[in-house]
């Protein structure tokens, strides 16, 4: 399966994007609705203009038509021609093939075992169901043995339930078949179990690629903290640096009570530099006002507005003066009502800088980390 590459692609939405996709490596383009995602996928299948390069193993088809791409396509609506059944959907990119009626057959059996759709031979879409319509658009997309596969958000449309049934059954094919993958998705949760890597999209513009515990740790602009979670963002102040760590002073809008944070020292922190520091909700841990106690770093105070219960989880609200954080906390800790004073807490590594940066070269922003180590060395 090819390796893919897109060099400098620019169009009515993109903007200069370069991305490398590693053979038989799924690749999840995580972003909101009109980042560019879909678009990208039709760049890569030959669908419409663009400028710059796309190449497969190093080798350029831009001047190849799309039914020379060797690419599955698997759309958002599924498109499955309405007046043909599953076994004729299925064969329908292998008779333009023009494969041999025994080659025809012995994939369509192979389709039908692997997508466990057998037994639905000879319906038609209007008479399955969406999961069902999943499997056979996917098997179809698969038959022609495609050296590409290209998803745009297939589970939109499902139930929760099916969707996981779904996304667990295209992750073992994905790894069974090898073939290299782009998925389109707005789904956090989609691309993090299922992309080897994740590429976050906005605006026409790659913020961040990443492999997905690195991305949900570390990212680097605001915008890929909010989308990945770490909606909490701090604007600081560096007060001191030391060797492991530094001294910061919180200056988000006016705080109850000034706040000084001690955080793990990363290369880009310098005495005076201001930064934004991003927080996961999980990683933030709260106390009533009169259990304060403990050190009077990362502490700060607020006062709860809001409440959310999620299953064993509470999602709570803090206001702590000009702006609010979020906590999410399992419900049998502490029961925490509105209004409520509380301090905020976390631990020293739980803040992560955001240094601006678009992180657009594999392993990019594991660059700061890196130089932290050398500086130890």
């Amino acid at each position: 399966m090819p390796a893919i590459e897109l060099k400098n692609i620019s169009n009515f939405i993109c903007r200069d994007i370069s991305l490398k996709i590693a053979s038989g490596e799924l690749m999840a383009l995580l972003g909101p609705t009109g980042a560019g995602k879909t678009t990208l996928l039709n760049i890569v299948s030959g669908l419409i203009e663009y400028e710059g390069s796309v190449l497969f193993d190093g080798a350029p088809v831009d001047e190849l038509p799309v039914n020379r791409r060797s690419v599955g396509y698997l759309f958002q609506d599924l498109a499955l021609f309405p007046h043909l059944d599953v076994v004729s959907n299925i064969i329908y990119g292998l008779k333009i093939q023009k494969r041999r009626v025994d080659e025809i057959e012995a994939r369509l059996g192979e389709m039908l075992n692997l997508m466990n759709i057998r037994h639905l031979a000879r319906r038609y879409p209007k008479d399955l169901s969406g999961g069902e319509k999943q499997r056979v658009a996917l098997a179809r997309a698969l038959a022609p043995s495609p050296k590409v596969l290209l998803l745009d958000e297939p589970m939109s449309n499902l139930d929760i339930l099916t969707r996981e049934t779904i996304l667990g059954e295209l992750k073992s094919i994905q790894q069974e078949t090898g073939v290299t993958t782009i998925y389109v998705t707005h789904s956090q949760d989609e691309a993090f179990f299922l992309g080897d890597r994740i590429s976050v999209v906005n605006e026409g513009e790659i913020e961040q690629i990443e492999a997905p515990g690195e991305l949900f740790h570390h990212p680097k602009t605001e915008f890929v903290a909010r989308f990945v979670g770490a909606k909490n963002i701090l604007k600081v102040s560096v007060i001191e640096t030391k060797e492991d760590e530094a001294v910061m002073l919180v200056n988000n809008g006016s705080l109850y009570q000034p706040a000084e944070i001690r955080v793990k020292k990363y290369p880009i922190f310098e005495k005076g530099k201001e930064i934004n520091m991003c927080i996961h909700p999980e990683n933030i841990t709260l106390t009533k006002e009169n259990e304060a106690g403990g050190s009077n770093f990362n502490r700060i105070r607020g006062k709860i507005v809001n409440r959310v219960n999620n299953s064993n989880s509470l999602k709570v609200t803090i206001d702590i003066g000009g702006m609010e954080l979020h906590a999410v906390i399992l419900k049998n800790l502490v029961d925490f009502k509105i209004d409520e004073n509380v301090w905020v807490r976390f631990a020293a590594d739980a803040p992560q800088p955001l240094c601006g940066e678009r992180c657009r070269a594999p392993y990019a922003s594991r660059r700061c980390l890196n130089e932290m180590r050398s500086e130890r060395l």
